[in-house]
């Protein structure tokens, strides 16, 4: 695995359109397709608002190259505000259905990181 780039911001909703371009330009250098490109820009934002949703101010994404883009999305900076998510499993099935390798880790019993990736 050949990692491409590690970045760390608060989640704030204003910097979502960031991500996404940066997620879609990551996805283009690799060789993803549209389609592809645009299910991992969907993968990340779902999963930076699970962690919000989970009480993180902020996050690490790490993307990485191997035969196609590997996203991992990690919560830091937590809080003990917790804001309830009912879509939570909504969230999941879209996340497990659009990407390949779709695990969550949690860290005493709360949602910690989400990893997936999209192959060429």
């Amino acid at each position: 695995m050949n990692a491409l780039m590690k970045v760390c911001f608060p989640i704030r909703t204003e910097l979502m359109t960031t991500v996404r371009l940066m997620t879609g330009g990551l996805g283009s250098h690799v060789g993803l397709g549209v389609d592809d490109t645009e299910d991992c820009k969907a993968c990340v934002t779902e999963s930076l608002l699970m962690l919000l949703s989970a009480g993180y101010r902020s996050a690490e994404l790490l993307f990485s190259e191997d035969d196609g883009l590997s996203v991992s999305v990690t919560g830091t900076d937590k809080t003990q505000n917790k804001v309830p998510m009912y879509e939570e499993e909504i969230s999941m099935a879209l996340l497990e259905a659009l990407s390949e390798g779709f695990v969550i880790e949690k860290e005493a019993g709360v949602l910690r990181t989400l990893r997936f990736r999209f192959a060429l």
